[in-house]
């Protein structure tokens, strides 16, 4: 059975900082590119960064200098770190693992809180 649990968001002032973290169990997650997504309010859920099996990273473009995604192959867990927050960040983060077929988490809000 796999499982991506996401945890670590919250509420945030403009220019805060939250990690969020997600544990996966069920797959081996080495062989995994593993993702953040995000749906805000009225939108559709998009991409925000990933990170390879070899560790290459990619990132939108709204939250590129701000964002980092990194993973670590021991603790089948996967973090987004991120910084200097702007209100248009709120939204409901998921976890991602990818190989031939995708899975997610259940999500995880961050909102602004100003």
């Amino acid at each position: 059975q796999v499982q991506l649990v996401e945890s670590g968001g919250g509420l945030v002032q403009p220019g805060g900082s939250l990690r969020l973290s997600c544990a996966a169990s069920g797959i081996s997650f080495n062989l995994y590119t593993m993702g953040w997504y995000r749906r805000a309010p009225g939108k559709q859920r998009e991409l925000v960064a990933r990170v390879t099996t070899g560790g290459s990273t990619n990132y939108a473009e709204p939250v590129k200098g701000r964002f980092t995604i990194s993973r670590d192959n021991i603790k089948n867990t996967v973090y987004l770190q991120m910084n200097s927050l702007k209100p248009e960040d709120t939204a409901v983060y998921y976890c991602n693992a990818d190989r031939f077929v995708m899975y997610w988490g259940q999500g995880t809000q961050v909102t602004d809180s100003s």
